[in-house]
């Protein structure tokens, strides 16, 4: 790797004033960013690309793959990139999914350290939570808050491992020594509303007023225990100090990577931190983004969540899609991929289409990467080409960045830039801010996931009535599967005439944001039968980690 000095000067950025994590990785302070594009002779921000894909499949995308090898590839054409993307989480590291750092000759490094503990955000995040978690909990012991029991508390732990043991836990059993004795549970650390804050903070000052505004729980009146009333906000903002600071890191090429907070996308919003994006478009030409699972999913939320919030806003977007996936929304199954099979890819394109409209729905134009397996007969990649083209796409190229690096995504780069160049994008959100929360999710079930109608569960309508009578009028955040554009995971391609059940409904007052539940979501997954944490270990003589799978 290149010394991490040499990939901070690419940026601009004083060595001097950064924070070294080690060799190979640094944190660069707030007070650090440049106010001005010093790529840019006028100062103009970078174009920003934000790298989405076609619904998810269990074989596989390449989304991460793609986002680093197309930065690595507008190198090889000359330009100046930046990638920013998200944080692993250990809890698909060690279970099925593996890490999140590109694949093959397409990664990020030191890409073991990411996977694991790398510059510590992800702990201060969990311990920062759980201490609120605390906090809360000895305020309704000692009944600090007039009305506030611990029957009122909704504050979950979280844990950043896949334990199924603790979704639905009792605490405070073994008498009054140890109480408040109340049912609760854990979720994921990514699922942390503390982690979409610290995603959409924009510096210390909002950082403090988000977590002041968290909803811990409620009164016997129904009104909202904030953060700010339990005391724990200050001891917060000490923990996560250094965790807002973004982390520099660089691809396996040599180009910067600012890899930063980690929301999951069907149960958070999915995207890196609003902080590396502003750092970004202001040390290169090209940023290059990623948002979590498909366009219905991570690319919605970055746009109504985060660009909603103040994040920069993209001038393309690429949706990445693998013959594979269009093959399994066809409706083959895994074994026959490997088998060419025109029809399927035709059947399953539809997927690619809602892919694209999704995209164009916002205003931007499409890029679609056709990630290449070894497998793909030319007949199959042809028709895809033909297909992306008739739907709508700006563009539509081959990418080989896990096989050949920067050099195999120089088309793909060309074709990004190009569509960055053409001034096509002409950004637009999918409601407007101040439009009611039944709206939204309506638009969301209708004009995203093609439902028909949308289903309330008990309570559901209550509560969110109960948000508005608050003054909550912020963007949906819809959890669901990420392995269908509708609510149910058996449903492939891009379905239409389902309904969309909404079971549950959460404030995160300090992430500004609405979760809705749509159907059976669990937000702490379980390790599988054949965990990855089997074949990871550390050789006892060279100090080398081994068996850390990355995507």
């Amino acid at each position: 790797m290149r010394p991490i000095a040499d990939v901070a000067a690419d940026l601009g950025l004083p060595i001097d004033r950064l924070e070294p994590h080690g060799t190979d990785k640094l944190k660069i302070p707030l007070g650090e960013f440049p106010q001005s594009n010093s790529a840019d002779p006028s100062g103009n921000p970078a174009k920003l690309i934000v790298v989405t894909a076609i619904t998810p499949t269990p074989a596989g995308e390449g989304k991460s793959t793609t986002a680093v090898g197309l930065t690595q590839g507008l190198a090889k054409i000359g330009k100046k990139p930046v990638l920013t993307i998200r944080q692993p989480s250990l809890g698909p590291v060690f279970g099925h999914k593996g890490g999140g750092t590109g694949g093959g000759m397409s990664t990020v490094q030191p890409a073991v350290d990411i996977n694991l503990h790398f510059t510590g955000d992800f702990h201060a995040i969990e311990s920062a939570h759980n201490f609120l978690a605390a906090m809360t909990d000895n305020a309704a012991y000692r009944g600090l808050i007039e009305g506030f029991g611990p029957t009122g508390i909704t504050w979950r732990r979280v844990t950043d491992a896949e334990d199924r043991g603790l979704r639905d836990v009792v605490t405070g059993i073994g008498g009054r020594s140890t109480a408040p004795l109340r049912q609760t549970g854990f979720d994921i650390s990514s699922a942390s509303e503390i982690m979409a804050i610290m995603a959409l903070a924009h510096d210390y000052e909002d950082l403090r007023l988000r977590l002041s505004s968290v909803v811990v729980g409620w009164t016997d009146d129904n009104l909202p225990v904030c953060a700010s009333e339990i005391g724990a906000v200050g001891s917060m903002m000490a923990l996560l100090r250094d965790a807002l600071k973004p982390n520099l890191c660089q691809t396996l090429e040599g180009q910067p990577a600012i890899v930063h907070m980690g929301p999951f996308g069907n149960i958070a919003h999915g995207c890196s931190s609003i902080v590396a994006d502003k750092l970004a478009v202001n040390c290169g030409e090209y940023v290059i983004t990623e948002a979590g699972f498909g366009a219905d999913l991570g690319f919605e939320k970055f746009m109504d969540i985060k660009v909603r919030q103040g994040g920069p806003k993209p001038s393309a977007a690429v949706v990445v899609a693998t013959v594979r996936g269009l093959k399994w929304h066809g409706g083959l199954e895994l074994k026959q991929m490997s088998t060419p099979n025109v029809e399927a890819v035709r059947k399953g394109a539809e997927n690619l289409k809602n892919a694209i409209r999704i995209v164009k729905m916002y205003g931007l134009p499409a890029v679609v990467a056709i990630n290449r397996f070894p497998d793909d007969s030319p007949e199959e990649v042809a028709l895809v080409k033909q297909l992306a083209k008739e739907f709508g796409a700006a563009g539509v190229e081959e990418a080989k960045g896990f096989a050949e690096g920067g050099a195999g995504m120089t088309d793909l780069a060309g074709a990004v830039v190009e569509a960055c160049e053409s001034g096509a994008a002409d950004v637009k959100l999918l409601y407007e801010s101040d439009e009611k929360f039944f709206t939204k999710v309506e638009r969301l079930a209708k004009e995203l996931y093609g439902a028909s109608k949308v289903v309330w569960g008990p309570m559901t309508r209550t509560t969110a009535r109960r948000f508005e009578e608050n003054g909550w009028e912020f963007p949906v955040c819809m959890a669901k599967t990420h392995l269908s554009v509708s609510a149910d995971p058996k449903l492939r391609g891009a379905p239409t005439g389902h309904t969309l059940p909404i079971r549950e409904v959460r404030v995160l007052a300090g992430a500004r944001q609405i979760v809705t539940l749509a159907g059976d979501i669990i937000t702490l997954p379980g390790l599988p039968s054949n965990p990855n944490a089997l074949d990871i270990d550390l050789n006892d003589e060279t100090g080398e980690i081994t068996g850390i799978l990355s995507t």
